[in-house]
């Protein structure tokens, strides 16, 4: 369990204040080219968070990419074998973003697309000792079998001798932790998006059976418009109709009051509410700066559990009615009252006019669009991977092939520890490779193959039903839109 400190009121506002309601984007003259946008935070635990670092000097994407080595206007690319799967050489390492407890995170580009990525790499060993290896899988697999707008998506799954490796979207805007801690001063209308993007986004998990638990500003990253997106599914858990869970799991400040109830009396455990109370702490810390309970990671449980039944959350003056309102209902202390689904937000006074299908669509302009010719995460990841870090990822190639002629020139039955070894082959045997691009390819053939002539309407429908799972919006934003 680990507690962010609090952050400080913000400074002077960078945004305007807010308008009465949200807005869609409104179409005008075709603005100029952007230049490419600056890596992102990283998006798993921990990758944007330390000391603050002040912005740097205005970043291009294009002279970086070149110093790195990278060679994105190339016309040769490599070609690999369909049926082989994915590894590592399939990758260009371009900078180190972040770490986190369970790994680090780099920047990469598919050599033979040319599509940029995050990757997210965590060494075997490490995941033994530190008995983290049942967390990895578990983010595995729900990675493998989740995929939404507004969610950081798996795209690739591998591994090698030391690593295991998840590749997923890249997001350049930066974690919600950082811009905190950049004093940037988040608007209602601002914030009222991001409550419905990762309304949407829970709703989803709920459907798919997946508590999250570790909703907070450090997991949500946003896109170069400014849309968020929910990551870091290392202590999500999966339960099914009827079940419950009662782990003591998620990050203390922003953990709903049963979960401590639980671990304490051996209760009934707890469900999904718990997600939409981090939700309404999250809300509450961007508008106003800090939390509405003082609470740390030290913290005892007990005390946390008088805490709650004795401490009013207060809300600030200039807040409208209407944000207030929805607070309480997200904050409010008994699950069975608290507003904890997609259906009780839209009924909400201050979200019942929001367009959804505009919001499933990201046609609603953001009131904060990250810098896009600034860096959004610490520079000093990169420097630790290059200078400190014992085994750096650009020379992994190289020390790979060494290992592989010391192994060869020993006897393996003379193993310093043959509990280390047994578990490093289980690892290389029960770990699952996941191909997202090849998965959606072999899914349009099998369409294709079976589709028989039909009408534009039937068409139409069919293509509806395909991506559904993409959003998960296909039927809830259609009625949420029209009423």
């Amino acid at each position: 369990l680990r507690a962010v400190p609090p952050i400080a009121p913000a400074g002077a506002a960078a945004l305007p204040p807010p308008p009465g309601a949200l807005r869609p984007a409104t179409p005008g003259p075709p603005a100029p080219p952007a230049p490419r946008p600056a890596p992102p935070a990283a998006g798993w635990r921990g990758a944007a968070r330390g000391a603050c670092h002040p912005l740097g000097p205005m970043f291009h994407w294009g002279k970086w990419k070149k110093r790195m080595g990278a060679s994105a206007s190339s016309s040769k690319r490599p070609v690999f074998d369909e049926r082989e799967d994915v590894n590592f050489d399939h990758f260009q390492i371009l900078r180190a973003i972040g770490k986190g407890s369970f790994g680090k995170v780099c920047i990469v580009q598919k050599r033979d697309t040319e599509k940029m990525y995050a990757m997210k790499y965590m060494n075997k060993q490490q995941c033994i000792e530190r008995d983290e290896v049942r967390n990895v899988f578990r983010e595995l697999e729900i990675l493998q079998e989740i995929e939404h707008v507004f969610l950081v998506n798996l795209w690739y799954s591998f591994q090698d001798e030391e690593d295991m490796f998840m590749v997923v979207d890249l997001l350049l805007g930066g974690d919600l932790r950082y811009h905190l801690q950049q004093n940037v001063q988040f608007t209602e209308e601002t914030v009222r998006l991001y409550l419905c993007e990762m309304a949407l986004a829970l709703d989803y998990l709920r459907s798919q059976h997946i508590i999250h638990r570790d909703v907070k500003p450090d997991n949500i990253l946003l896109d170069e418009q400014g849309h968020a997106h929910l990551t870091d599914f290392n202590i999500a858990t999966i339960i099914r109709d009827g079940e419950r869970a009662t782990a003591l799991a998620g990050t203390k400040p922003y953990m709903a009051p049963e979960i401590f109830h639980s671990f304490l009396s051996g209760g009934t455990g707890y469900s999904f509410e718990v997600d939409w109370w981090s939700l309404g702490i999250m809300a509450y810390e961007l508008l106003r700066g800090w939390r509405p309970y003082d609470i740390h990671s030290n913290n005892p449980v007990e005390s946390l559990v008088q805490l709650f039944s004795t401490v009013s959350v207060q809300y600030s003056s200039t807040w409208s009615k209407e944000m207030v309102a929805l607070l309480r209902k997200l904050l409010t202390v008994n699950p069975e009252h608290r507003f904890s689904c997609l259906a009780d937000i839209q009924t909400s006074a201050y979200l019942s006019a929001v367009p959804w299908g505009d919001v499933c669509q990201k046609r609603l302009e953001p009131g904060f669009v990250p810098n896009k010719g600034r860096l959004h995460c610490d520079p000093t990841f990169e420097l630790e991977e290059m200078i400190l870090e014992s085994r750096p990822l650009h020379k992994k190639k190289k020390r790979l092939a060494k290992n592989k002629s010391r192994d060869n020139s020993k006897d393996s039955s003379q193993s310093e520890n043959d509990y280390l070894q047994e578990c490093l082959e289980a690892i290389q045997q029960d770990f699952v490779i996941f191909n997202r691009e090849k998965l959606k390819k072999s899914q349009e053939q099998t369409s294709e193959s079976v589709s028989a002539p039909e009408t534009t309407a039937e068409a139409e429908t069919e293509a509806e039903a395909e991506t559904s799972n993409l959003n998960m919006c296909s039927s809830v934003c259609s009625s949420a839109g029209s009423s």
